[in-house]
């Protein structure tokens, strides 16, 4: 069966599956598939429940560790293999990465987000399944390999925003991303509360069968960025990127130092918790995400912020709080309740500000090479919650909360020297100084001297 129209434009995915006529992409409708808040907002909502598949396990970690008859340690692994990989799985993630995620600079988009989340699903649905510690390991380990779709969704919304509201679209898809992380605390702890762990993972499968409904009815049909590149290309050039732009390689190590402190909090947030002087239950810890909640809501409002700031400034704001609220961590997380409250508001209201400026930032340097930017600043992310969660669990069970609440507070200051290693205003292939001065409002000529530098192809 044909699957193309006359004027080119491809009417059938996967060769069977017709995509729908108000979405199918030719030149003189190319406005009206781009920005809109309704598509944003679907993006948003299906990164939500794309992403919360790898936090589930978070709650569970005492009761999978008693149901699978494990320690601990062992048990805390869950969440390193579903985010990262863990040990020797790390070389293979990191090439599932490698090899996915910059697709979306290679092949039409809509086509590879189906495949993935239908993926995702029928992983998913072995995991509820299993009877073994090692196999839900191993099947964890795969699902996060498929739960690549926000990875995708992030450089294609950068793509179909305007430039001065680029910003805006990018908050929203962190916020549904930070909101899966959140959701998925809530949704496994009262489950598991009142029911086998396994229920929530048959959920989860449903959820992410809703989300390919709303992603086969949202996503529109956009030809190839690349049409002239090969995926060997593809993936030479993004090596050649991370090598070679100081932006994308400072903007790399700060997300890597943010998501270790993220992490760090998260996972032995579950220990603090259930362990002296607080015992809560299982329930009372998955609720917590609720609090965190009330931060990341805040997010699409401080992308329009972010917007009119000169991106560094928008970076250094969240930064500097961070490390602020890890002092607070540090001071009191294991002596009153309210410090941990406060520093779970904090900490996620700084880490969506943050991540949408620093991936601003890096989408400004090409706008043919989003999927690949995108691809090497998912990698530092998924390093960092890797080191986040190896190491917090391994100084929380050695050493106690207030060890693993100074490594993060480091990893905060690590993150503010790697940032005032450039200035507000160096150009592109500067790596080391300040130049410019030192102004904080971006004005028109900026945006239009960025659009026109990010437009440069790159070979």
């Amino acid at each position: 069966m044909e699957n193309r129209h006359e004027h080119g434009t491809r009417s059938i995915d996967f060769g069977f599956l017709p995509i729908p006529k108000h979405l199918r992409y030719t030149q003189d409708r190319d406005a009206l598939l781009r920005f809109s808040i309704t598509r944003n907002a679907a993006f948003g909502i299906c990164t939500t429940f794309v992403v919360a598949n790898l936090y589930y396990s978070q709650p569970l970690l005492i009761q999978l560790s008693l149901y699978f008859n494990v320690s601990y340690e062992e048990i805390s692994r869950l969440p390193t293999l579903l985010q990262a990989g863990h040990v020797s799985f790390m070389m293979i993630y990191a090439v599932g990465v490698v090899l996915v995620s910059p697709l979306g600079d290679l092949l039409p988009r809509r086509p590879l987000l189906l495949g993935v989340v239908l993926a995702d699903i029928c992983f998913t649905l072995v995991l509820a399944v299993t009877k073994s510690a090692h196999v839900f390991e191993g099947l964890s380990f795969v699902v996060g390999m498929t739960s690549v779709a926000p990875q995708i969704l992030t450089p294609l919304a950068a793509d179909l925003a305007p430039e001065n509201r680029r910003a805006s679209a990018i908050s929203i898809i962190f916020a549904g991303l930070l909101f899966g992380i959140l959701i998925a605390r809530v949704l496994s702890g009262i489950v598991a509360e009142f029911s086998t762990w396994r229920i929530i993972y048959y959920i989860d499968v449903g959820l992410l069968a809703a989300v390919l409904v709303i992603l086969y009815f949202v996503v529109p049909e956009y030809p190839a960025k690349n049409k002239g590149l090969t995926y060997l290309h593809i993936l030479k050039s993004m090596a050649k990127l991370a090598a070679t732009e100081p932006i994308l390689i400072q903007a790399s190590l700060i997300t890597m130092g943010s998501n270790a402190c993220y992490m760090n909090f998260w996972v032995t947030l579950t220990f603090i918790l259930g362990g002296s002087p607080y015992h809560y239950s299982t329930l009372v810890i998955g609720l917590f995400g609720l609090i965190g909640m009330s931060g990341v809501s805040m997010g699409p409002i401080l992308g329009r912020g972010i917007d009119g700031l000169v991106t560094w400034y928008a970076i250094l704001i969240p930064t500097f709080a961070m490390a602020i609220f890890w002092a607070i961590q540090t001071a009191a997380a294991g002596a009153n309740i309210s410090a941990i409250v406060i520093v779970c508001i904090g900490l996620d209201l700084c880490d969506a500000m943050q991540q949408v400026s620093l991936s601003t930032a890096v989408f400004s340097i090409s706008e043919s090479a989003r999927g690949r930017l995108n691809a090497v600043l998912i990698l530092s992310n998924f390093t960092g919650q890797f080191i986040g969660t190896a190491a917090a669990t391994r100084v929380y069970l050695e050493h106690g909360w207030r060890a693993s609440a100074v490594l993060g507070l480091a990893c905060a200051v690590f993150q503010l020297l790697i940032l005032f290693f450039r200035g507000p205003h160096c150009e592109r292939y500067t790596w080391v100084g300040f130049q410019g001065g030192w102004k904080w409002e971006k004005v028109q000529n900026e945006d239009q001297t960025e659009k026109k530098d990010s437009q440069k192809p790159e070979n």
